[in-house]
């Protein structure tokens, strides 16, 4: 045993029956051979937190080969493999006061392993053990001085590992982000490999069912064929920027379609059964969300001419209903630049989705504030390049305006455009337009068929729909109220406490694991150091995502030496939070 472990361990033996504050004396660093242990903070009590530890070990004891770890895109898929190994190591051999975090089947990048120039490194949380409030320092010596080296043994050691299984995770990740990037250059929005496996196992489990599900298997019309550059060809279902509508029967797989695509965003590991489900980057999921607040949103394209004289083009609420809220949670969408919008019918409001004939003419249209999205989903394509992926079971109002109209029956698709349109009366003559060219710098491209019917393009005549809003610029002091004393935390999945206030983000479905949440409410205090009552909210997003490719996440924290387990949000999932946040101000 070396100097410094037997040193740790005599100390911990040492302490032994002790005061749990005693614990404060192992705080430093020790030598286990390759392996180097922080203990960076002890927790002051056995009920809170737990104590922070890091392991590390450099490149050279390493052995890791520099092709796939050099690139920043492969030490995130590299760091993920390990942390994968770690947990496994951990579960394996119920090692249960040592937390590295649970890996999910989405590849994210994370704080719990990083590897650097110099080595690699794992962030660990250690439930230091007592009895009552007294020491069990003989545990504590087992865990720190064999537990802890054993699982830096197991994850950074290269010869203790499948490098076959490394390089393949790793590949794996450039493909899936090779593919992404094709998307914008062949004009879509989306692509589903051939064979996916999209249902899961139970609505409470992200994990593929088993073998009686239905492989997908895209229909001729919209079949396409990808090589990448590591000779991989894959074959499947290409989505086109535009407007696309999928229809079925219930429990046909029409949600499970969107929630694949939603989930499209994030690279998978092998065996997902998703790894070839790739959505552009900013697509963002869109609901109706009755009671969240909103905060100076200009959603006149939806919602105007209120019998209370509200102005739509600031418009404010504590409390907003179905409709505002979805017409809300869209504008604030393309502000921070979603090029496609994700929509189901089944979490939508009616009101705020269509308007049907005989209403319309009950109602006349100047007695009616809202216009419904219908009416809307073409222009806001035209005008500002943004695609809609729509869910559709119940009703037809969105054939004349789709582009492509997909089927599914027992979860296998067929497109049905040509019939659809049949049966609204769209003519040919009726399926022309396309991007302008105002809309290129949301786009890829500004080619895009799009089919325009007589009332749509009657609503464009109007004017412009789809302006540039006025930038929404928050105060200085907007994320730093007075009643706030501690640091914003994540409560769970879908919740972050900030100062008094909690931020719900139980309808905001694309947040995936916990420490993203942890990572949004980091994202929030660093926000709150830029806010100067000049600077816009997407200027602030801008600046946190150089910061994160700069950085990486440890960038959100400081770079403290061990700054917990946190995994990158999107921007999307950021700013969904700053807009819940009902202590929000803008400058006038």
């Amino acid at each position: 045993m070396n100097s410094q472990r037997s040193n740790l361990a005599s100390t911990l033996h040492s302490l032994d029956g002790r005061s749990y504050g005693n614990y404060k004396q192992i705080r430093g660093s020790y030598e286990f051979g390759p392996v180097t242990v922080f203990i960076d903070r002890v927790q002051v009590d056995p009920f809170a937190s737990p104590s922070k530890v890091r392991i590390r070990i450099n490149r050279a004891e390493a052995g890791f080969p520099t092709d796939i770890t050099t690139e920043r895109t492969d030490r995130i898929a590299a760091s993920d493999f390990l942390f994968r190994v770690g947990d496994s190591f951990l579960h394996r051999n119920d090692r249960r006061s040592v937390i590295l975090g649970r890996p999910g089947q989405e590849v994210l990048e994370r704080t719990n392993v990083v590897i650097d120039d110099e080595g690699l490194e794992a962030r660990l949380l250690v439930n230091l053990p007592a009895r009552g409030r007294r020491i069990l320092g003989h545990q504590a010596a087992d865990i720190l001085t064999r537990d802890v080296p054993e699982l830096a043994q197991a994850m950074f050691v290269h010869s203790n590992l499948s490098g076959d299984d490394l390089r393949e995770h790793v590949q794996l990740h450039r493909d899936q982000l090779e593919l992404r990037n094709r998307l914008g250059e062949e004009g879509l929005l989306a692509f589903i490999g051939n064979g996916a496996i999209l249902p899961r196992r139970a609505g409470d489990s992200d994990l593929p069912m088993d073998s009686s599900a239905v492989a997908f298997s895209s229909p001729a019309s919209l079949q396409h064929t990808i090589t990448l550059s590591s000779g991989r060809s894959l074959t499947g279902m290409a989505i086109p920027r535009g407007v696309t509508v999928i229809v079925g029967g219930g429990y046909h797989g029409k949600s499970t379609i969107l929630r694949a695509l939603e989930r499209g965003v994030y690279p998978h590991i092998a065996g997902d059964g998703r790894e070839w489900v790739i959505t552009e980057p900013s697509a963002t999921s869109i609901r109706a969300e009755d009671g969240r607040a909103v905060t100076g949103d200009d959603i006149s394209p939806f919602i105007n001419n209120l019998p209370s004289g509200t102005d739509t083009r600031a418009f404010t609420s504590t409390n907003a209903s179905g409709s505002t809220s979805q017409a809300a949670n869209l504008v604030e969408a393309v502000e921070v630049g979603a090029r496609s919008l994700l929509i189901d019918e089944d979490t939508s409001a009616t009101n705020f989705m269509i308007r049907d004939d005989r209403m319309r003419a009950l109602i006349p249209a100047d007695r009616e504030p809202i216009t419904p999205f219908v009416d809307r989903i073409r222009p806001l394509f035209t005008r500002r390049g943004v695609s809609t992926v729509l869910v559709a079971g119940g009703s037809s109002a969105f054939f004349e305006v789709a582009d492509h109209v997909i089927a599914l029956d027992a979860y296998v698709p067929q497109e049905v455009t040509e019939t659809a349109h049949e049966l609204v009366g769209v003519s040919a003559a009726d399926l022309t337009g396309s991007v302008e060219p105002d809309s290129a710098e949301v786009g890829d491209d500004s080619d895009v068929s799009a089919p325009r019917n007589p009332a749509e393009a009657a609503a464009e005549t109007a004017g412009e729909v789809f302006t540039t809003p006025q930038p929404r610029i928050p105060t200085a002091k907007a994320l730093r109220p007075s009643s706030k004393t501690k640091s914003a935390k994540a409560k769970g999945l879908g919740q972050v406490q900030f100062g008094k206030a909690f931020i719900d983000l139980s309808a905001v479905s694309q947040i995936v694991d916990p420490q993203q949440t942890t990572g949004i409410a980091e994202a929030l205090e660093y926000m709150s150091e830029i806010f100067d009552d000049r600077v816009s909210l997407t200027e602030a997003l801008a600046e946190v995502e150089d910061m994160l490719d700069a950085q990486g996440v440890d960038g959100l924290t400081g770079n403290r030496d061990h700054p917990g387990h946190v995994a990158r949000p999107r921007p999307q999932e950021i700013a969904a939070a700053l807009n819940r946040f009902r202590g929000l101000h803008l400058v006038d």
